[in-house]
């Protein structure tokens, strides 16, 4: 938002030294300072005494020019709308215009000329070049110009917070400035303009809680072609703002300095009665910038008897537009529940000065104020007749005003300075209504200020307004303990640095994504929708981590990195909106090859067990390589033939596997991802490390190379090997599968080395081919055998 120094001083006495760091340590961060115009030099105000037509250029005239001096100056111009007795910015010989543009005396087509009628695009002022900046009757002739439209006033560019919508005017900046300052602010406008004509339109609100209070009143005998004045239009453009008519300037002035948004339809392109009501789902509206939007159930809407003629607080429809034709206007000022209107602009891809403002919250008591002050502009420089305000609205549904306590130890327990409570009373009492008691104090927060609701936020004001400079830095005298640790929980830091030392990145992604992504990705569990979404790809909360991860390494794809392997912590968000399980989870993807690029190796795609191998690594810091199972299992995200579920100690803690290609088809992601989610609550779990002495004596290993029916797994081979449950078998590791060359394809054969060690004594041949008797019975009930 711009303001203007010069219209700050309209309603504040005094401007602190410097503005822009009082303003920013208030909260109101400036990011740019400018002044109102571009440099420029030797341009003063002249007048037209005479204009002659050129003899050899019919669009050129000669003028001459009374600029204050002894003699009037010749200057030749060809300007359409140069005429006598008009005043206009000059630049004389040796003046520099924007641009370095320099004025010297010159020839024009044979006559001499002694320098420049100028147009407000030649001074830098306005991209309007069809013709010559007029100035008002009274402007001193031969006065330096600069100083006379007073274009070394400083404009400041402020970034403001979402919840301070209270500055988002002239007023609301003056305001804030008074209550840091003390300096007295002026009182807002208090016109009242009677009605002259007898017209009314009733208004009926439908939806009370969305609007509770709506005013609006009609105005005729318009005339749409009066000009704004020029201390409107320069102060408009000063706020970034282009004038675009009487109208339109005035709604846009008082909304600029008041911070109340108004709207005007055409009287004549009404039918009947205003009704505020809520739109039916698929209805559409043609929007004054042309484009139809199809509505949702949710949107609060401005309608007549016969057709939508607004969505509320947003944006007016075409058919009640106001033009060049208009002379009767219903003005409308209203008060509009944040909730309301917050989304539902970005919804259909709108972005508005009105919508921006009400969905932050507008002063709930500006309405009858902000349409006073615009009906007394209207009547005064467009000749209006103003009829009666109607007013419709419910009080009790207006919002609440509730006195906050704040407790003047907790002052200083929060903000770590001590205040005098005389300091903290005269703070509060700028604020509200304030009662003092003993040692606390009772605050009424004013109808503008939505962003104080608790004792907290008190006494941020106190902060604020005394100033963070005043708060000095002190030693911490409390006794630090640091958290404590225990061994049954691994770290998840622990397994992020796992990850990262095989070559993984960590990333983080929103916690909301698009929908259509998210019904892809999931398809088990419906999102929560945000109500007020950053944007609608934006709209919804994750269900798992595979969506942004898939997100980022498309991303990556599609800007030429081939190779990507990456990961992340966060939350998950499942159920309703009033009851949201969250859960955290560990998630990672990866495409492209397993090595970077080098020659000692050859290059190979990343496939399932690369993935497996790293997960397991995971795994391995919290579980025994014995609690943990990878079980074949079908999701709809992944490819049904390389997937599996994950269990620790019996206990589904994720799933792993390369996504499928119909989902990667249906997300345009042109490449094998492979995917892993883990239960960070379910994984970090763990048995704390036990040493055990190493043995003295020397282990003994027999290898069996089995076969083993087509369908069945390595895990459930080991499972019935490890039925023995002899402590002398101390591990057994698969070295070989071989597919055997039968026509029917139903056998597979396996080959295990099986290690065993007592740690007592010489393990003796007759225990080891007492424990592979038992092993080769027990496979042998599961139809597996020795090769032969």
């Amino acid at each position: 938002m711009k303001i203007s120094i010069s219209w700050l001083k309209e309603w504040i006495d005094e401007i602190p030294q410097n503005i822009s760091n009082h303003l920013t340590m208030l909260g109101l961060e400036v990011d740019s300072e400018a002044l109102a115009a571009p440099a420029f030099t030797n341009i003063v105000v002249g007048e037209v005494l005479t204009v002659e037509p050129h003899p050899d250029a019919d669009k050129l005239r000669i003028a001459t020019v009374n600029v204050g001096e002894a003699e009037p100056l010749q200057i030749v111009c060809g300007a359409p709308n140069v005429a006598a007795g008009i005043k206009v910015p000059t630049a004389v010989i040796g003046a520099v215009l924007p641009g370095d543009f320099k004025i010297k005396k010159s020839k024009l087509r044979g006559v001499e000329s002694y320098g420049m009628l100028c147009s407000a695009r030649e001074l830098g002022l306005s991209d309007d070049h069809g013709g010559l900046m007029i100035l008002a009757k009274d402007a001193p002739i031969g006065k330096d110009f600069r100083e006379y439209y007073n274009l070394n006033d400083e404009i400041l560019e402020i970034d403001l917070t979402p919840n301070r919508g209270d500055c988002l005017s002239i007023y609301g900046v003056a305001r804030d400035l008074a209550l840091s300052t003390g300096t007295a602010l002026k009182a807002l406008p208090k016109h009242h303009v009677d009605a002259v004509i007898a017209d009314k339109i009733a208004v009926n609100v439908q939806d009370t809680v969305a609007c509770p209070r709506y005013l609006g009143r009609k105005i005729t005998g318009l005339n749409m072609s009066a000009p704004s004045p020029l201390w409107m239009t320069e102060r408009l453009r000063r706020a970034g703002v282009r004038p675009h008519g009487i109208l339109v300037d005035i709604t846009n002035y008082v909304m600029l300095e008041l911070g109340q948004p108004l709207h005007a339809f055409d009287a004549d392109k009404l039918a009947g009665n205003i009704h505020v009501r809520q739109s039916v789902q698929g209805e559409s509206v043609t929007l004054l910038n042309g484009d139809t939007v199809t509505l949702k159930a949710n949107t609060l809407l401005i309608a007549d008897d016969e057709k939508t003629v607004a969505l509320a607080g947003i944006m007016g429809a075409d058919n009640s537009v106001c033009d060049d034709n208009t002379t009767a206007i219903f003005l409308e000022s209203a008060w509009f529940n944040p909730l309301a209107i917050a989304g539902r602009a970005r919804e259909y891809g709108l972005h508005t000065d009105a919508s921006h403002r009400f969905e932050r919250g507008v002063d709930f008591n500006l309405p009858m104020i902000a349409l006073e002050y615009a009906t007394h502009l209207l009547v005064t420089l467009a000749g209006g007749q103003a009829g009666a305000v109607t007013v419709a609205e419910d009080v009790a549904l207006l919002p609440k005003r509730d006195a906050i306590t704040v407790r003047f130890a907790r002052i200083s327990q929060l903000v770590g300075r001590d205040y005098a409570i005389e300091r903290i009373t005269e703070i509060l009492s700028r604020i509200g209504d304030t009662q003092v008691a003993e040692d606390h104090a009772v605050v009424v927060p004013p109808s503008h200020r939505f962003d104080i609701e608790i004792e907290n936020d008190l006494i941020e004001e106190i902060a604020r307004i005394d100033g963070y400079d005043n708060i000095h830095s002190h030693f911490n005298n409390r006794i630090s303990t640091m958290t404590p640790m225990t061994e049954y929980t691994t770290p998840v830091n622990a397994f992020n640095n796992v990850l990262v030392d095989r070559g993984y990145n960590e990333v983080i992604t929103m916690s909301f994504v698009a929908p259509k992504w998210q019904a892809i990705i999931d398809k088990t569990q419906a999102p929560i929708a945000l109500k007020n979404p950053i944007s609608a790809d934006l709209s919804v909360m994750r269900t798992t981590l595979a969506a942004g991860l898939i997100a980022t390494i498309d991303y990556n794809l599609k800007r030429q990195q081939k190779r990507v392997r990456i990961f992340e912590t966060g939350l998950t968000f499942k159920g309703e909106l009033a009851n949201v399980t969250q859960q955290a989870y560990l998630g990672g993807a990866v495409v492209g090859d397993v090595l970077s690029e080098q020659w000692g190796e050859k290059a190979r795609k990343v496939d399932f067990f690369d993935v497996k191998n790293d997960v397991e690594a995971l795994l391995a810091l919290s579980a025994h390589e014995s609690e943990v199972q990878f079980v074949a299992k079908a999701f709809d995200l992944l490819h049904p033939g390389q997937s599996a579920e994950i269990f620790v100690r019996g206990e589904s803690v994720g799933y792993m596997g390369k996504i499928h290609p119909k989902v990667a088809k249906e997300l345009d992601v042109s490449a094998d991802i492979y995917l892993f989610e883990l239960n960070l609550a379910a994984i970090k779990t763990t048995q704390p490390t036990v040493f055990k002495p190493l043995s003295k004596f020397p282990q003994s290993r027999r290898d069996l190379t089995l076969v083993v029916p087509e369908h069945m797994t390595v895990a459930a081979v080991i499972d019935v090997m490890r039925q023995v449950q002899s402590p002398l078998l101390q591990s057994i590791q698969l070295f070989d599968i071989y597919q055997l060359a039968k026509e029917d394809k139903t056998e597979k054969s396996f080959s295990f080395g099986l290690i065993f060690q007592n740690d007592m004594e010489n393990i003796k041949d007759e225990e080891i081919d007492t424990i592979l008797t038992n092993i080769l019975k027990n496979l042998g009930e599961v139809q597996v055998f020795l090769r032969q």
